[in-house]
């Protein structure tokens, strides 16, 4: 089963300068781990809320709208695709995935299975 977590970040809780030399280097092994376990598919950091442009559908009418998105209370960072042979196991990759990010960041995955073309 394949199941993609995205990760949503507040941005009042990401420190300043954003992710450090250490975090880099335990996210680069967690990374390396999973991909040599053949549970990560596809991973990556989006670009920042404000180059981000957003279309929108409402009563009919299409709206192109760009950021940034002063509104949001937490926005989408990035997103890893894997396949596991579990809710359970997607559930405790991300639980390392988060871990290791210690104290400092206000972040949540939310992880959802890919539903297959019939």
């Amino acid at each position: 089963m394949r199941y993609m977590s995205l990760i949503k970040i507040d941005p009042a809780g990401v420190p300043e300068g954003g992710p450090s030399e250490e975090l880099m280097t335990e996210m680069g092994k967690l990374i390396e781990e999973m991909t040599k376990a053949g549970v990560l598919l596809d991973t990556a950091g989006l670009a920042p809320l404000d180059e981000s442009t957003r279309v929108q559908l409402s009563g009919g009418k299409l709206t192109v709208i760009d950021g940034p998105f002063t509104e949001a209370k937490e926005f989408v960072g990035g997103y890893a695709l894997t396949q596991c042979r579990s809710k359970e196991e997607a559930i405790e990759w991300g639980k390392r995935f988060l871990a290791i990010h210690g104290d400092q960041w206000e972040i949540a995955l939310e992880i959802r299975e890919v539903q297959e073309a019939a």
